[in-house]
């Protein structure tokens, strides 16, 4: 009889608490920091890193949508005009960019064949995929610890509200530890979620740009390639020597006597 009237002064009192909770909602706002605990830091420095690398991601991929697409489209059509200078030109002015690299890797080659020309190009597009992933690890590692974290603070949080909690004293001071632990077990939560939403949504654009890009570096290289391999036929269908004319074929010794 006594348990039950304690497990119903128990609900009261956590019913008292959720109704007076929006008149204490500002003073937790301002206090959401301290609030959270002692996870509140990491998930802190996790959120700078995650922004600081998300606007090089950003910057970088704006600088390759804005200027990539134009270069390589101007290179082959000079290629295709027979204009190889030009096209050499056009590559090292705008070398800072990947396709630029991966083209020059494969031009420079000297009286390469085909083969080679295709070995080359499959090379340099192999040493420019860490660049396009970079910082994908960090993104991944973010997104599976922010979530862990806020739910260590979840459990630190429940430790401190059950470690003040006093059955016997429900509703006295001794119990104001309970809304502070829950606080700050919800607070640590929250944030380690928001910190991976945000980070997971920047990171799945950085990998759909990075798989768009390998497409975009196979189709130019293709084309790069195919009218390489036409070059370099016709080149040597033009250096080719001429075949021997054709002579009649000398008789025998012995075809002479018998005549």
């Amino acid at each position: 009889m006594i348990i039950k009237n304690r497990g119903s002064e128990l609900r009261l009192y956590f019913v008292n608490e959720l109704i007076q909770a929006p008149g204490k909602m500002p003073m937790n706002m301002n206090n959401l920091f301290a609030a959270g605990g002692v996870v509140m830091w990491p998930l802190l420095g996790f959120s700078m890193l995650a922004v600081t690398l998300i606007i090089e991601r950003v910057l970088f991929w704006v600088r390759l949508g804005s200027r990539q697409n134009r270069v390589v489209q101007e290179v082959l059509k000079l290629y295709r005009a027979d204009n190889v200078v030009g096209a050499l030109e056009r590559l090292y002015e705008n070398v800072d960019l990947p396709m630029a690299r991966i083209f020059l890797a494969a031009l420079e080659l000297e009286q390469a064949t085909p083969e080679d020309f295709r070995l080359a190009l499959e090379t340099a597009a192999q040493a420019e995929i860490p660049l396009l992933k970079r910082f994908q690890n960090i993104f991944d590692t973010i997104v599976a610890l922010a979530p862990l974290l806020g739910l260590l603070g979840t459990v630190l949080g429940l430790i401190a509200s059950f470690a003040s909690l006093n059955i016997g004293d429900v509703g006295g001071t001794k119990t104001a530890g309970v809304t502070s632990g829950i606080s700050e077990a919800l607070v640590s939560t929250a944030s380690g979620l928001v910190v991976a939403i945000f980070t997971l949504l920047f990171a799945n654009s950085f990998r759909g740009l990075y798989q768009r890009q390998i497409a975009l570096i196979q189709e130019y290289g293709g084309q790069l390639e195919l009218l390489y391999r036409r070059r370099y036929e016709r080149e040597n269908r033009v250096c080719a020597p001429p075949p021997d004319k054709q002579t009649k074929p000398l008789t025998s010794h012995s075809d002479t006597v018998d005549n």
